[in-house]
């Protein structure tokens, strides 16, 4: 097949690019969460967490994850909307050898059991408002390990303001009962004081299983998506050639490269990817 797309790349953007340079996402993570340590990682509701920071909180995460003795390659499903915890969670079950199950937070009790048990998920992390549906259905389901969190967690002294306009003004947290559920710092805690072993994932294990509901007004029916392996680490070397050919010739902006993770959400607009370079005015 011809590829008459390469007659449109700007000089200097590789035609071609390989995969030998990072093993999974947790290795590319590895490598370039200390080289970039000190700079802005995420910003969430004014909240900001550097590299470094993120580094830190995913390597306790999956600390914990490997203290329960989850095997290689082990569900854990995340149940979040965009939030910190959502970031720290994604690359802690990345790095400690697991898979990474993406659940929509308004699914109901029957679409949130359905995908559990699909998936085989054997811990969860969700979002306190939507902890209720878990409780409905968890007894039908493989989950072993439960982890709540609250959605001002990880915003500071401005955290608790949220808490309380979501819980008691806003009254968005109905009751439920999980007894057997941790608490998201409580988890960090314990995974601070535990090591993270070392897990070699390659290319041919898996990172994500993506499920969506079909976009023919067949709601209710989900699809999974195959299986998604560790492959967008390999879009990461050919992304600062386009980031530096889209400043090309303008001369009164200053450009500063900044890594970002991509969440995972829907396989058609971030199929692979968990890190990206974007250029950002400053």
């Amino acid at each position: 097949m011809e590829r008459i797309w390469l007659t449109s790349y700007p000089k200097g953007v590789p035609a071609d690019i390989s995969y030998d340079e990072y093993r999974s996402l947790g290795d590319l993570f590895d490598k370039h969460a200390k080289e970039f340590a000190d700079r802005p990682a995420y910003h969430n509701m004014g909240k900001e967490i550097t590299f470094g920071e993120l580094d830190g909180l995913s390597r306790d995460f999956g600390a914990w994850l490997q203290g329960k003795g989850l095997a290689k390659g082990a569900r854990v499903a995340l149940m979040m909307p965009n939030c910190l915890q959502y970031a720290v969670a994604l690359f802690g079950t990345l790095r400690a050898g697991y898979t990474v199950v993406n659940v929509n937070p308004l699914y109901t009790a029957r679409e949130l059991e359905h995908q559990l048990k699909d998936s085989g998920a054997e811990a969860i992390v969700i979002i306190e408002n939507f902890a209720h549906v878990l409780a409905d259905v968890i007894a039908k389901t493989p989950v072993k390990h439960v982890v709540v969190t609250s959605l001002g967690e990880m915003l500071g002294l401005k955290g608790v303001i949220v808490n309380f306009v979501v819980r008691k003004v806003k009254k968005m947290v109905p009751a439920f009962a999980l007894p057997s559920a941790q608490h998201w710092k409580t988890v960090l805690a314990e995974g601070a004081g535990k090591e993270l072993k070392r897990v070699d994932t390659g290319h041919d294990d898996i990172a994500f299983l993506q499920y969506t509901s079909c976009d023919a007004g067949t709601r209710g029916t989900y699809a999974r998506f195959s299986r998604m392996r560790p492959k967008g680490a390999a879009s990461r070397p050919s992304t600062p050639q386009w980031s530096r050919r889209c400043t090309a010739g303008r001369q009164c902006r200053r450009v500063r490269y900044r890594r970002v993770s991509v969440p995972c959400r829907h396989p058609r607009r971030a199929p692979f990817s968990s890190a990206a370079r974007s250029a950002t005015r400053t």
